[in-house]
């Protein structure tokens, strides 16, 4: 995945986490609240993979 694919899918995960964690804290589902965590998480983690490829990317194209 490129930089920017990357960036996208993980803003997508991370929004589809909050919304999930809202909706089982509306409902009192811990289960649905903890994947809606998880989700998040991953999305942080694949945005930040996304922004160390821009960086790496960037030092290549200086070099």
């Amino acid at each position: 995945m490129g930089s920017m694919s990357d960036k996208v899918s993980g803003k997508a995960n991370e929004l589809a986490g909050k919304a999930k964690q809202a909706v089982g804290d509306a409902t009192d589902n811990p289960s649905l609240e903890a994947k809606g965590h998880a989700q998040e998480a991953k999305g942080k983690l694949q945005h930040a993979k996304g922004e160390a490829k821009d960086a790496i990317k960037g030092v290549v194209d200086r070099a």
